[in-house]
């Protein structure tokens, strides 16, 4: 699905490429973890290991072209193309890859032994790379199978493929939806749809959430000037559709989005904070984490 120019400059940015359509990359936050440095904060609030954390894609594809994102967005096809490769060979390759990747920190002084050999021993997914996974044919069975070797899994939609969702057999034991468009009209100017549909099809997903029987989060991207004056939409949009939680965090002005964002986009940890308390006082989510390095803030469904 991609150029060998494209592989080649996405190989020196530290992607592994797996079979034909999979992508695994080392996070910032594992490397930390590893050094005993900092740890993501998915690890604060969900208890997951930061070093034992695997980055991956299943599929080099997506139907929107955010403007906020950090991706190359040029290269991302929008129809599937060529074989479809098995989920086993798919979590084997992506394994062996980041074995690879970290292989650099044996002997390192500031990274226990014991922390890299566990390292090297996965036992959490983040389907969220880049791209959009649910364009993976057979989904479903990539998060059997991780769960059948005892991963967590997150996995991270734009929300565009409803039918995928009620057709998983297992669900992720986190399912984020990511939504920075809380209307129509921004939707269309912001996150750039690539087929008609897309909108309603979000607004599909968005009525499948409080009948789901995993942990549902609304990942905000805060984005100044963009989407933080609408707190009174999203608090309205996360608590119609009853997810467990809110994440609201920060744009950051990095990768390919510095071509497509100014750097003032970027809100501080102090907006965020205000952006998730008027969401609070709108509805009946309520702050319950934060991680100020990360620029994030957790709100949670009062019960």
């Amino acid at each position: 699905m991609l150029t060998e120019d494209k592989i080649k400059e996405l190989e020196e940015r530290q992607y592994r490429f797996v079979g034909n359509h999979s992508a695994v990359r080392t996070c910032n936050w594992l490397k930390e973890s590893l050094r005993c440095d900092d740890v993501c904060y998915k690890q604060k609030f969900y208890s997951i290991e930061s070093h034992r954390c695997l980055q991956m894609t299943p599929a080099l594809l997506c139907n929107q072209r955010c403007r906020h994102c950090w991706r190359d967005t040029s290269f991302f096809s929008t129809e599937w193309e060529g074989s479809v490769d098995d989920p086993v060979d798919i979590i084997d390759g992506c394994i062996e890859a980041q074995r690879e990747l970290i292989s650099g920190f044996g002997g390192n002084e500031y990274v226990p032994e014991q922390k890299l050999e566990e390292a090297k021993k996965p036992n959490q997914a983040a389907i969220s790379l880049t791209g959009e996974p649910m364009f993976y044919p057979r989904i479903s069975e990539l998060i059997e199978e991780l769960h059948r070797r005892d991963f967590t899994t997150f996995l991270v939609t734009n929300g565009t493929f409803p039918e995928r969702i009620k057709e998983l057999k297992e669900l992720p034991t986190n399912l984020y939806i990511s939504v920075e468009a809380p209307n129509e009209e921004l939707y269309r100017k912001h996150c750039g749809p690539v087929e008609e549909d897309n909108w309603d099809k979000l607004q599909e997903t968005l009525g499948l959430i409080d009948q789901l029987n995993t942990t549902t989060v609304l990942r905000i991207t805060c984005i100044e000037g963009t989407n933080m004056h609408l707190t009174e939409e999203f608090a309205e949009l996360a608590q119609e559709a009853g997810f467990d939680y809110i994440e609201a965090k920060a744009y950051m002005h990095v990768g390919y989005s510095q071509e497509r964002m100014d750097r003032s986009a970027m809100p501080s940890h102090r907006s965020v904070k205000r952006f998730a308390e008027r969401i609070e006082e709108n509805s009946n989510y309520g702050v319950s984490d934060e991680q100020e390095r990360s620029r994030v803030v957790l709100l949670e469904r009062k019960r």
